[in-house]
């Protein structure tokens, strides 16, 4: 059985801060996560025709 590793270092993890090994790597996945550093890439699809007023769904939030 394999076991989990750090996600920043590879280190065995300390079981209070699991996944990460130390207080550092946590603030580190932090940074990156606030930072954007994991966003996802979205390619904007550029032949798809604007939905049409009346085909949208109604607007419940006023």
């Amino acid at each position: 059985m394999s076991v989990a590793r750090c996600p920043i270092c590879k280190r065995k993890p300390t079981p209070a801060l699991r996944p990460f090994c130390s207080q550092r790597c946590a603030d580190v996945d932090l940074a990156r996560w606030l930072g954007g550093g994991y966003a996802i890439p979205v390619s904007e699809q550029e032949d798809v025709p604007d939905m049409d007023p009346s085909d949208r769904p109604p607007d419940y939030s006023r």
